[in-house]
């Protein structure tokens, strides 16, 4: 295992760190809203994911150390797999962030003037920034090995489902026949599965 083992979970810190002052930067000059889903229905999705953080990220709370069993060993080789996995999965979402420019929201949305992005990632899966963070969450609890990565990893899946289905429906209403074509030929979060894959432009 490395000498250091709380640099190195610093380090992962640090890549989301650095992952969420770019979101922060990049939200500025988004379209303005036009529609937006009921507070309720957020909150369902919003606490969700903040108590799958929670889990994953705080070491020290009195459940983290019941939850701290190992799932396999520590190692070096397991570490750097899943920095590698979660560098990726951000990569990739901020790839995906580039190309929904202006059309983003933190929430379901839709925004004035919305477009329908295929561009890039779009043209792989129809939810690229989910499918990033849950690569990201994934290389996260790879590093960690415990049990209380593992379920903050199946909590923020759970959610973002849920948050990916309010998303569906909006679009489907603000461009309909387009977004149920365009979910006929691109899978929702893994890429060349269950969908005929389009090519991207």
């Amino acid at each position: 295992m490395p000498h250091d083992p709380l640099f190195l979970r610093h380090l992962i810190l640090w890549v989301w760190a650095a992952w969420a002052l770019y979101w922060l930067v990049a939200a500025i000059g988004t379209k303005r809203t036009q529609r937006r889903e009921p507070l309720t229905s957020r909150l369902t999705y919003v606490l969700a994911l903040a108590a799958g953080g929670v889990l994953i990220a705080w070491h020290d709370s009195p459940w983290g150390r019941q939850l701290a069993v190992r799932l396999w060993p520590r190692s070096a080789l397991s570490y750097f797999i899943g920095l590698a996995v979660l560098i990726a999965g951000l990569a990739f979402s901020v790839w995906a962030r580039v190309h929904l420019g202006r059309n983003w929201s933190g929430n379901v949305t839709v925004k004035e003037g919305h477009e329908l992005i295929r561009t890039g990632p779009y043209g792989y899966v129809r939810h690229p920034i989910y499918t990033g963070i849950l690569a990201g969450v994934l290389g996260t609890a790879i590093c960690s090995g415990t049990l209380r990565a593992a379920l903050g990893l199946a909590i923020i899946a759970a959610a973002l489902v849920v948050k990916l289905r309010a998303e569906e429906r909006f679009m489907r209403e603000t461009f309909p026949g387009q977004y149920e074509k365009y979910r006929e030929e691109v899978p929702a979060l893994i890429p060349f599965t269950g969908s005929r894959r389009s090519a991207p432009r």
